[in-house]
């Protein structure tokens, strides 16, 4: 007898777990931070060249846009440190158990989020 197998997977339907959310986000999160460098870098540049610069620097970050782009960009960075340090605690062999595994990835996004909060409300805003 053959097993019937769908065709099709539903995404939608599809549950991850917590540790599961968390893995892709952190290679979410690492892919963003790559494609964003750049941006961070002239932004680096231009607020360090000259006054001028830095008053073009200060203009464009004060858009409220730009700010959401950075918040984002800061939790990538954040989630990506947390998940990160979660990620070598587990190759090491601990934190292996279910209850552990869960328990890190939900403290991960909780940390993560945290200080996103604290940290953008002092950068950013």
């Amino acid at each position: 007898m053959q097993k019937q197998r769908p065709k099709h997977l539903d995404l939608a339907k599809i549950r991850l777990p917590v540790p599961g959310i968390v893995s892709i986000l952190h290679r979410i999160s690492g892919v963003a931070l790559f494609f964003f460098l750049p941006l961070l870098i002239y932004f680096l540049h231009g607020s360090l060249s000259s006054a001028d610069s830095f008053e073009t620097y200060r203009a464009v970050v004060g858009n409220p846009l730009v700010k959401i782009v950075l918040l984002g960009l800061l939790w990538a960075f954040l989630h990506h440190v947390c998940a990160g340090v979660r990620f070598l605690f587990l190759d090491v062999h601990k934190g292996l158990e279910l209850e552990t595994a869960r328990a890190t990835a939900k403290t991960v996004l909780v940390v993560s989020l945290a200080l996103t909060v604290i940290l953008g409300g002092i950068l950013v805003w």
